[in-house]
């Protein structure tokens, strides 16, 4: 971990993870990467729609990209727990850059078709799904413990803050030079990623897991999780919610073209909208913020996405809808931030990367069959009754969290002083 200079002393405390030095390099190069990123997952839906016009085959998509976190993302833990993670991202980033440059030639060419667009979005399942629990983990090593909070913070905004500017971007440039130029700025963006991990002198903090055999291990950060009752309640929780309620984007290229009658402009206005709600909620988590506030965030952040959605459904004039798209982004982002804010502080160091990993598992690994389910619904009944079918798993899980709130606040008021460590919500 790098240490802050007087030179960053000034500083903001709203910022602080930034006066680390390597912290501040791979927050940039970050920043830089992930605005192509969502440019490419703008011009790919968008061409997906456009050769098949099709909800179902968007859901289709959406399975092939995160199917691979199922098989793999339990593996991709372990091995993040065990070599450097600096190392492993350079790894990922490489092959993700590799198919954003494949994608980006095959529709350059016009010889692209629907089964190379879900081929690709394997491929970059296969890479994300190493690269998640990598990318998570590694942040302690750059911020350490007490500045953790800050650094996972500020990550969120700069993934949020290119929600806003690679989709809208993205929305110009396919309606001017076609879905290509996205993928084309994707491949470009990586360069300033891979330069920041080659230049982090950050090594890892703690001691990688032990080389014992690969499925002990894995049952070992298993058993960990499960008898960890906070942990496990917000990992159960995160799997349905995400699976089941945050099917949004999957189905945004229904709204531009079929519901609003627009272009691209309007498909890439309707992301960045979400993404404008979700910067917001960055950056409140930027404060600093005790067990019970984030607990408190978990609720009030899936009322916020349930109203949201709902709204979003049935709104048929564009601002109103972007509206409803900025609270549901507010909502969706408080709710994921302070999830993984309070796994990060509860979990124990040696068991960071295999904890992430189940993160990702519950954060993405459910996304496949959500796709699926909100694709066949919305070919069936329309993409209205999709997204509130999504509007009320969210909701549902509100009552829920309200409900162990209150479990929670009454065994903390009985129990004598001094009081344990309280459940980290769930």
């Amino acid at each position: 971990m790098s240490e802050p200079s007087s030179a960053t002393s000034r500083i903001p405390e709203g910022l602080r993870a930034l006066r680390h030095r390597d912290f501040r390099l791979f927050f940039l190069g970050q920043a830089v990467s992930l605005v192509g990123t969502w440019m490419q997952s703008v011009g790919q839906g968008w061409l997906m729609h456009r050769l098949t016009g099709s909800p179902f085959m968007l859901g289709v998509l959406s399975f092939a990209q995160f199917a691979p976190v199922l098989p793999l993302a339990l593996s991709a833990g372990v091995i993040a727990d065990r070599v450097d993670r600096r190392r492993m991202l350079l790894w990922t980033q490489a092959v993700l850059l590799f198919q954003a440059v494949l994608l980006a030639t095959l529709a350059s060419t016009g010889v692209v078709r629907p089964w190379m667009l879900i081929s690709l979005a394997v491929l970059y399942g296969v890479a994300n799904t190493f690269d998640l629990p990598a990318r998570q983990s590694y942040i302690v090593d750059l911020t350490g413990k007490r500045d953790l909070p800050n650094g996972i913070a500020l990550n969120s905004a700069a993934f949020n803050s290119a929600r806003i500017v690679g989709p809208a971007v993205a929305g110009v440039l396919v309606a001017t030079v076609g879905e290509a130029g996205c993928f084309w700025v994707n491949a470009a963006s990586f360069g300033a990623v891979i330069a920041a991990l080659a230049a982090v002198r950050a090594r890892p903090a703690t001691p990688a897991a032990p080389r014992g055999e690969h499925a002990a291990t894995l049952r070992e950060g298993l058993a960990y999780a499960w008898s960890t009752p906070s942990i496990r309640n917000l990992l159960v929780l995160l799997g349905v919610c995400a699976g089941l309620g945050f099917q949004y984007n999957t189905l945004l290229p229904v709204y531009a073209r079929d519901i609003l009658r627009a272009g691209p402009e309007a498909y890439g206005l309707l992301f960045s909208a979400f993404g404008a709600g979700s910067l917001l909620a960055a950056l409140r988590m930027t404060a600093a913020h005790d067990r019970w506030a984030l607990r408190r965030h978990l609720l009030f952040g899936l009322i916020a996405a349930g109203l949201g959605l709902g709204g979003f459904a049935w709104a048929r004039w564009l601002p109103v809808m972007a509206g409803c798209a900025a609270l549901a982004g507010f909502g969706l982002i408080l709710y994921i931030s302070s999830t993984n804010t309070l796994i990060q502080l509860t979990v124990e160091d040696r068991f960071r990367g295999r904890v992430m990993s189940l993160y990702t598992l519950s954060f993405l690994g459910t996304t496949p069959f959500g796709a699926l389910v909100a694709g066949g619904v919305a070919q069936r009944f329309g993409a209205p009754i999709a997204t509130s079918l999504c509007a009320l798993i969210l909701l549902g899980g509100a009552l829920w969290v309200s409900a162990r709130l209150r479990a929670i606040a009454a065994r903390e008021a009985a129990a004598p002083p001094p009081a344990p460590e309280p459940e980290a919500a769930g």
